[in-house]
């Protein structure tokens, strides 16, 4: 489990550092507009949003309709893996070393009754 941590810290702190650098440097109107102009642009995005909307259906698994997930997956469709990872480090935090409770959530006692 610690390493998972490690590699979601890190996966953090380099999305934390890309996404100020791009909007300190880039210019994100312009870019983007550059960007959805191509087709391997707008798959890309396709691509992202599928990925990211998949991570929400984990969070509202695990966590269940609460004000807390709506600003999860509100996190994710904003500021993408940071996000992500954020979520990943807390959710590794608070099953303690369990496998089980990190990927099912409130759902792990259910599962382990089976």
């Amino acid at each position: 489990m610690s390493r998972a941590m490690i590699v979601a810290g890190l996966g953090a702190l380099a999305m934390a550092a890309i996404l100020v650098y791009g909007f300190v440097v880039g210019d994100f109107a312009v870019e983007g507009r550059r960007l959805l102009a191509m087709p391997w642009g707008r798959v890309s995005l396709v691509d992202l949003y599928v990925g990211f909307i998949l991570f929400a259906c984990w969070i509202l698994f695990r966590e269940g309709l609460i004000p807390r997930s709506a600003l999860w997956i509100a996190g994710v469709m904003i500021l993408g893996s940071l996000t992500i990872c954020v979520y990943v480090l807390a959710t590794l935090r608070s099953s303690r070393g369990n496998w089980r409770v990190f990927f099912l959530g409130r759902h792990a006692k259910e599962a382990s009754g089976r």
